[in-house]
């Protein structure tokens, strides 16, 4: 069995590419009779690209008594053979090879996605015992254990924090795009990364409780659950392969004419209904890929076809992934908004922060002003910066920082910061002195082709729903901004992957969008995938059938009606073929078609099936 296997894969279309070539020139050799060679060079054909294919056929019918379309090729490839018409035999394994080779070519699936993600588990942890400090290997944490994160390090457990304050960056949880102040009592998610100060935790969930653990775990699962597209021709191989001995062995003893017979199992091969398939997906996959996308999975588009549902992530796929300052507020007469932007940005000039890293950025791009000099900086983890700007102590970030150092804020200073909360924007309080001056508003801005794709893919039947693990204020916010009905926030990894299982188990075939680590188990699991190829990370798009490089998701309504059309397309191809078959049938039983004339038939018809399906290289919904 391992010989035979070993063969197969020597004479598999996908591994031996040359074989085609080889084939090809040895049917045209003997069709035109070109060389003076002692044999007929079909033999080539049939040798390289024939016994493959039966080998394969009676391993699948022994093993697993599998009836596939392998059996009813390999049944006209003896009876030709038998009869003499070697040339017959080769153009038919030929074709049927070369049409695995299209699919096979399609459904190519790259699994490094779980290893990277694997990658992300912590690889050691400082436990503390007393007043030392021990590095041990991460899975030797236990419950129940003091650890030490310092800046820059990754939580090796899921854990709740005893001393310190800082921010650590969870998108590889929830894809927030902003880090999240955490301090005593706050808990913290393995995987994640502390950015700023240092902080002890007591380790809660360990090795694989923990939450990147449960993470792969969901990855590796996801796409076992996924159906998988079987050929049409392999679907209906059983009743092809009876139908066709019955018509033969019917036709041999009424006729008494065995050539008659080898014909109509020559005619029933198949081989355009085997390239109406394929030959679609890799025209429409073309297609798409002029478009920026990246298409992973050979049969991806077809189950794009039959989505009711687009998830959606938010950040980084509706919106940019990147925070803007969006408004500024004075709470004084004596300093207007600009003044207020221009005193933020100095504050922040020094910060590593990513909202202190935006406030200055925003202030060059949306008032396109330098950054004023700042006299002193010291940046406090979890709380924000004090500075010193123009001889003026300025703080910037928290009430809590504000109020630490004296400084109060009254109740109608609250209520205008809350009117930006509840649209889901960051603030950061300002104080000059030992008086509030104001605050600034931050946003993740929206992309600008966003309303009008979540418009187009109502349009086309689809429903759009936002999947985010940002908060609902924030959540809400984007939805009605752009039409979105449907939204579920706060959600981490496994809620998503919950909310996919749920819309599969009410028969609802779902689309994921996204482009974080946090998106990946959904985007597993989804009946079809896609990720953003430019900003995502690389998990998300190695979980993906499709990748979209640009970014650019105006692009999607395209996809979306590309695949119904690719669709429609396979459907005229397998009608156009099995008609082609039932007139080549009638003809071969009334003896008007050889067997050479019938496997001439069949490349007209294959012919005319990679005709049609090259048209949706260039096709275009607008």
């Amino acid at each position: 069995m391992n010989r035979i296997n070993q063969f197969l894969e020597w004479g598999g279309p996908l591994k031996e590419k040359g074989s085609l070539a080889v084939s090809v020139i040895a049917l045209i050799i003997s069709f035109f009779d070109l060389a003076p060679i002692p044999f007929d060079a079909a033999w080539i054909a049939v040798l390289l690209c024939g016994i493959p294919i039966i080998l394969e056929a009676v391993i699948g019918l022994i093993t697993e008594f599998d009836i596939k379309a392998d059996v009813l090729v390999s049944i006209a490839l003896i009876a030709s053979v038998i009869t003499g018409e070697i040339f017959a035999a080769g153009e038919i394994a030929f074709i049927m090879q070369l049409g695995a080779f299209l699919e096979d070519f399609t459904v190519k699936r790259a699994r490094d996605g779980i290893e990277k993600l694997v990658h992300l588990t912590p690889r050691t942890a400082r436990r503390l015992n007393g007043a030392l400090e021990t590095i041990i290997p991460a899975e030797e944490v236990l419950k129940g254990d003091l650890l030490r994160v310092l800046p820059g390090e990754t939580v090796p457990a899921d854990g709740v924090i005893t001393t310190g304050r800082t921010s650590v960056n969870q998108a590889v949880m929830t894809g927030e795009s902003l880090p999240v102040d955490k301090g005593p009592e706050d808990e913290v998610s393995s995987g994640t990364v502390n950015q700023f100060g240092s902080f002890d935790m007591e380790a809660t969930r360990v090795g694989e409780d923990s939450s990147i653990q449960r993470m792969i775990r969901l990855v590796q699962s996801a796409d076992a659950r996924k159906a998988k597209i079987v050929g049409v021709a392999d679907r209906w191989a059983t009743w092809i392969v009876v139908i066709a001995l019955a018509t033969a062995v019917l036709t041999w003893f009424f006729t008494g004419e065995p050539m008659r017979a080898v014909t109509i199992l020559v005619v029933f091969c198949p081989c355009a209904l085997v390239l109406a398939t394929p030959t679609a997906i890799m025209a429409a996959i073309g297609n798409a890929t002029k478009h920026g996308f990246l298409v992973r999975e050979g049969d991806a588009l077809e189950r794009l076809s039959a989505v009711s549902k687009l998830t959606f992530d938010k950040t980084g796929t509706l919106t940019y992934g990147t925070p803007q300052v969006v408004s500024a507020v004075s709470f004084t007469k004596e300093y207007g908004e600009d003044e207020i932007f221009e005193l933020a940005a100095a504050a922040e000039s020094r910060s590593e922060h990513p909202l202190g890293k935006a406030v200055v950025r925003s202030l060059k791009e949306q008032k396109k002003k330098d950054v004023m000099p700042a006299d002193e900086f010291e940046m406090i983890p979890g709380r924000g910066v004090r500075s010193v700007v123009k001889g003026k102590k300025i703080l910037a970030g928290t009430p809590e920082l504000l109020s630490e150092n004296g400084i109060l804020m009254e109740d109608w200073h609250r209520r205008e910061a809350e009117v930006y909360l509840n649209q889901g924007c960051t603030v950061i309080y300002l104080s000059k002195g030992n008086t509030p001056a104001g605050f600034l508003a931050l946003s993740d801005t929206i992309r600008k082709e966003a309303g009008e794709v979540i418009g187009r893919i109502k349009e086309i039947g689809s429903e759009p729903v936002l999947l985010t693990g940002d908060h609902k204020s924030a959540a809400m916010h984007i939805a009605g901004q752009l039409g979105i009905m449907e939204i579920h926030a706060e959600c981490l990894p496994e809620d998503k992957l919950n909310w996919v299982n749920t819309y599969e188990e009410e028969k609802k075939r779902v689309c994921m969008i996204g482009d974080g680590i946090n998106d990946a188990p959904a985007l597993k699991r989804a009946f079809v995938g896609i990720a953003m190829g430019g900003i995502g990370s690389d998990i998300a798009v190695e979980a993906a059938d499709i990748a979209l490089v640009s970014d650019d998701i105006k692009e999607i309504p395209h996809l979306l009606a590309l695949s119904k059309k690719m669709m429609s397309t396979i459907h005229y191809n397998l009608f156009f073929s099995m008609f082609l078959n039932f007139m080549a049938i009638i003809l071969a039983v009334t003896g008007i078609l050889n067997p050479v004339v019938g496997a001439l038939v069949h490349n007209a018809g294959s012919l005319a099936v990679i005709i049609n399906s090259a048209f949706l290289l260039k096709w275009s919904a607008k």
